[in-house]
């Protein structure tokens, strides 16, 4: 699933590619449940009007327009946002990826994932949101209108403080790895980048979150808000289905400490690294550097 660094790389590929330029019609999939607006409702408001910025909030893209409203997009699970020409075969089905040749370069062509495609007044390139599994979303917020899925968002983890994570946790007893991924006390941190966080701050993932001292919080912040800069460096994870803009991997899947490493021997002491399940999702640690 895109966590923050996935989505940031994907706002700042996509962003010069989408500001500025007048939409010049809108191409939609069948109305599923991907849809929070329609999308004969998004065809015709989205039609002439100009894109004048693309902001981020944890895993969310706004896209701003030149009459005040705003085009919500989350990738959900499996959500790609690419622009035309990019090339990759994480971006064909099973049936195209089974029927390449070798050495023959993967070319995209809109299929039935092909959800949203916004063509441009200017020409290409045209703007591209593809799901396979439809968990992603689309919606059009009016001029001033807010969403629940933003107003429940706690800080960005890239701009949170200490002082706002502490306060969060304070006097909670689930694990500091699902409050981590509480996207109401952190909004942009999920599963890869809570683990590594965890391991660089020496704290155990099943460690109840209101136990941590205030330093440990500044520690824990400290370790998650470097992982997801270096990740955003190194154009995030790519473990499934992401792909930056371009069609090209990221690269932070090789830098991973922890994350889906059982049993591989720890880069610090070691040991093997372990997995344990913690609200219906694995955490990755090791047991003798994190305490």
């Amino acid at each position: 699933m895109p966590e923050l660094p996935e989505v940031e790389v994907t706002r700042r590929s996509i962003e010069p590619k989408l500001v500025g330029r007048v939409i010049a019609a809108v191409h939609t999939g069948k109305p599923s449940y991907f849809f929070l607006t329609p999308p004969r409702e998004l065809q015709k408001r989205l039609t002439g009007r100009k894109v004048t910025g693309l902001n981020r909030h944890g895993k969310y893209l706004l896209a701003k327009l030149d009459d005040g409203s705003r085009l919500l997009l989350h990738l959900g699970m499996t959500g790609q946002l690419f622009t035309q020409g990019a090339s990759s075969v994480r971006l064909l089905s099973a049936t195209a990826r089974a029927s390449l040749k070798p050495q023959e370069q993967p070319q995209f062509t809109p299929d039935k994932h092909t959800h949203l495609r916004l063509t441009f007044a200017d020409g290409p390139p045209d703007v591209i949101f593809r799901d396979v599994r439809k968990f992603g979303k689309v919606k059009l917020l009016d001029k001033n209108e807010s969403d629940a899925r933003l107003d429940k968002l706690g800080p960005d983890a890239l701009e949170a403080t200490a002082d706002q994570l502490f306060r969060a946790i304070t006097g909670r007893e689930i694990a500091i790895k699902s409050a981590l991924m509480d996207q109401g006390v952190l909004a942009g941190a999920g599963n890869i980048y809570a683990d590594e966080a965890l391991f660089l701050a020496g704290i155990q993932p099943k460690k109840p979150a209101g136990r941590l001292k205030k330093a440990q919080c500044e520690a824990l912040l400290k370790a998650l808000q470097g992982v997801l800069r270096r990740s955003i460096e190194t154009g995030g994870s790519s473990i499934s289905d992401y792909v930056t803009p371009d069609g090209s991997d990221g690269g932070y899947q090789d830098e991973r400490r922890v994350y889906a490493r059982t049993g591989a021997p720890c880069y610090a002491c070691g040991t093997a690294i372990k997995r344990v399940v913690i609200g219906q999702r694995s955490a990755h640690y090791c047991p003798q550097c994190q305490k």
